[in-house]
């Protein structure tokens, strides 16, 4: 397989996976795209969360197909990072990133960026304000994605770690130290 220069990541919820491309994408300067922010427009669009339009996901495939060729798309280019659940199948070329979390500390990072960020916000529907909800909405979400991953395209779990290059736990490490991991990772992987 021909190895191109992008870097797909991917991981849990509040793993650090848009924060850690844009760094990521800042220092080699390469462009950044993100599919949660496609499904975020393409949810705004429709006057809805963005629990609602993966709830709506489950029964109308053609949300995903829209997710999906657009992340289809990102790959016909060079020298950008994606963040996206799904990079690592629709661009294999790309250097395929999984930040893990467990969803205990994910819950906890989810209630307090939702201070500071207002797509935590829309994308809750106003039920984000615990840890315990957020941790339901994490294992709600993670299941509607599996199941509807599992019949469009027969990956059985798109967190399994044997489908990326690297794998990460950011519970303890800092978001500088994830973006340097994956950027000397990269490197290594492009001249092998």
């Amino acid at each position: 397989m021909n190895k191109k220069h992008i870097i797909t990541i991917s991981g849990k919820l509040g793993s650090g996976k848009s924060s850690t491309a844009k760094i990521v994408a800042n220092t080699l300067s390469y462009e950044h795209f993100s599919t949660g922010v496609f499904m975020r427009v393409m949810a705004e669009k429709r006057g809805i969360s963005l629990e609602e339009l993966s709830k709506m996901a489950e029964n109308d495939p053609s949300i995903d197909f829209e997710i999906d060729n657009y992340c289809r798309s990102l790959g016909e280019r060079e020298n950008i990072v994606v963040d996206s659940r799904l990079g690592f199948h629709f661009i294999p070329e790309s250097f395929k990133v999984f930040l893990e979390l467990d969803p205990e500390v994910a819950s906890k990072r989810i209630l307090e960026d939702k201070k500071n960020n207002p797509n935590r916000h829309t994308e809750a529907n106003g039920s984000f304000d615990t840890p315990e909800k957020i941790k339901e909405k994490i294992i709600l979400r993670l299941e509607s994605e599996r199941k509807r991953y599992k019949e469009l395209y027969g990956i059985e779990d798109q967190t399994d770690h044997k489908h990326f290059d690297l794998v990460i736990d950011t519970k303890d490490t800092p978001l500088e130290e994830v973006a340097g991991i994956v950027i000397n990772k990269y490197k290594e992987w492009l001249i092998k």
